[in-house]
């Protein structure tokens, strides 16, 4: 079986987790494009979407699926995204898709967050995928110095702007062991906007695709 056959089965097993005539929070990538394609048969039973990024966006309205303002429509029962890594305890490195602000500030105002992905997402240590950074385009040499100070190995996206208008800093050779801690001093770097660690909000429930079905993950 594929990692894409994978995604797809994790994909459309969060559609258990939709409530009819809700609102429901929708990240980004390559797994939650399956998700919206899923979500699009029963569009008929939501009342819309919150959307993470301008790319959600456009396949969310080419599926007809009504996308909502989040300052319009409040605190969300549930928000579907994918991950670049996940380790046991739902803590989560996301952010390869350059959404990472925007999924935080959905999951945030989320109730319930479900990450969908493949098996070979999980892992023991979260790091082995570069961390993303959102940074403030004049800040970028001020925070790759103080990434450098902690070890980490920032290099920039080339080419890459977000939707919010910043540049992003991928970060190598950061082994965490305290995620939640290292959200949050990172976080406190003047000019990152955020980073990509979801540790201080980690899933509540993480769906994986497996060849043998779905495994299902809570903390």
């Amino acid at each position: 079986m594929s990692i894409d056959d994978m995604k797809k089965r994790a994909a459309e097993a969060a559609l258990a987790y939709v409530e009819d005539n809700t609102v429901v929070g929708v990240g980004t990538g390559s797994t939650v494009n399956h998700f919206i394609d899923a979500l699009a048969r029963i569009k008929h039973r939501v009342e819309g979407v919150v959307s993470s990024s301008e790319a959600s966006t456009q396949r969310l309205k080419a599926c007809k699926i009504p996308v909502l303002d989040l300052n319009a429509v409040g605190p969300l029962p549930l928000y579907v995204d994918g991950a670049d890594e996940a380790n046991r305890q739902l803590q989560l490195i996301k952010g390869g898709g350059g959404a990472l602000t925007r999924e935080k500030i959905v999951a945030a105002a989320s109730d319930k967050f479900v990450c969908i992905a493949d098996q070979s997402k999980l892992v023991d240590v979260l790091g082995h995928f570069p961390l993303p950074v959102e940074v403030i385009p004049m800040a970028r040499s001020h925070v790759g110095r103080e990434l450098l100070k902690r070890g980490g190995q920032p290099v920039l996206r080339e080419r890459f702007v977000t939707d919010n208008g910043n540049l992003i800093l991928d970060v190598y050779n950061l082994h965490m062991l305290e995620p939640a801690k290292l959200e949050a001093e990172l976080n406190n770097i003047a000019g990152v906007v955020t980073v990509g660690i979801f540790a201080l909000r980690p899933a509540d429930v993480l769906l994986l695709g497996t060849a043998d079905g779905v495994q299902t993950l809570q903390p």
